[in-house]
């Protein structure tokens, strides 16, 4: 169950996937007696490792959608992509099924019996009774003050978002209108309704801020090596050499492999995207290759180093209590298969797509 809701809850947001999937097995131990908690802490994070980037979650989709996001030397090169052409085709559907069930049939097939479990305590983790302890009342003394501990505000900026995101899907269609802005906007103002005061929002954001530092500090440093790549010469090195060993039956598995390996050395979504797109969408483009298929070949392979990587496992291990050596095992033993899969399914994939 734990697996199921990690996947489902990654397609749309990775983010919540994590510390849904984090409090989600926190409970399962406390009411189930021999389970292991290894195994479910593993499971908990396969949506970072497998399908995350096939939904809503992708950032290189959404960046691609909204014509704001692009940078300018990236438009140039391949125009608007709209979410219909990548993560809304049964191509993409079928990746997501296949690797569901892939990812499904391992974590069932692994998991240690009731004799061999290591549960949450043995492993000296304790997980006490659930929070239900209140923090203590902060009293309002001047307006200003009172404003912040009032829902008044959050409820105002709601509504008023929440007209503007109707408007968005009436105008442009309910594809056109999920670009990555009004996705990243839906997303802040159900966060301002669901805390409730300005208060209560500003408090988790501030608590959350530690937990991403590293996300936070990393994606300057993307933009500085796009802008290297693109001014430099770098790209066009780099489309020459794609050329050069590919073909448009072979470029798939070469970009696939590629995204891979850098995604070791980049653990990011967006920012990893824009350091790639510009060689990856220049070669499909000499090759006639579809370039909306290019997105998804990055989709799905990126989140490969995932699994693997602990970078991403850092805020369920740290709702977890665990450590990166407790996960790693089982989900290289998921990194072990979906490798081949990953790579076989779009070599085949490839071949539905009309070539120019």
């Amino acid at each position: 169950m734990s697996l199921f809701f990690a996947l489902l809850t990654s397609l749309i947001s990775w983010g919540f996937s994590l510390i849904f999937s984090g409090i989600l097995i926190r409970e399962i131990s406390r009411r189930m007696k021999r389970v292991d908690y290894r195994a479910l802490g593993a499971a908990g994070y396969l949506g970072l490792g497998s399908v995350w980037a096939l939904g809503l979650s992708s950032s290189a989709a959404l960046m691609m959608a909204s014509p704001n996001a692009i940078p300018e030397a990236l438009l140039k090169i391949s125009g608007v992509i709209p979410l219909s052409e990548t993560i809304f085709t049964w191509q993409n559907g079928v990746m997501i099924l296949v690797l569901v069930a892939l990812s499904v049939a391992i974590a069932y097939l692994s998991a240690p019996s009731e004799d061999n479990a290591k549960t949450a305590r043995e492993l000296g983790i304790d997980l006490g009774p659930p929070a239900n302890d209140e923090p203590q009342r902060f009293r309002a003394r001047t307006p200003g003050e009172k404003l912040e501990t009032s829902p008044i505000l959050n409820l105002l900026i709601f509504i008023a978002g929440i007209v503007y995101i109707i408007e968005q899907i009436d105008q442009k269609g309910p594809l056109a209108a999920l670009d990555l802005n009004n996705y990243n906007f839906t997303f802040l103002v159900l966060g301002l309704f669901m805390h409730w005061t300005p208060r209560n929002f500003i408090q988790a954001v501030a608590r959350a801020v530690p937990a991403t530092t590293g996300v936070l500090l990393q994606f300057p440093f993307y933009a500085g090596i796009f802008g290297v790549l693109i001014g430099a010469g770098v790209s066009d090195l780099l489309v020459r050499f794609f050329l050069s060993v590919s073909n448009q039956g072979t470029f798939p598995i070469w970009m696939g492999i590629y995204t891979a390996i850098l995604g070791f050395f980049l653990p990011s979504g967006g920012g990893k995207w824009v350091v790639e797109a510009p060689y990856f969408l220049e070669t499909a483009k000499e090759l006639h290759l579809q370039l909306a298929w290019v997105v998804k070949i990055y989709n799905v392979t990126e989140a490969l180093p995932n699994l693997i990587n602990p970078f991403w496992m850092l805020p369920l291990m740290g709702i977890m209590g665990v450590r990166a050596r407790d996960l790693i095992g089982y989900s290289m033993l998921q990194f072990l298969f979906h490798v081949p899969t990953v790579m076989i399914l779009i070599w085949l994939l490839n071949r539905t797509f009309v070539i120019g």
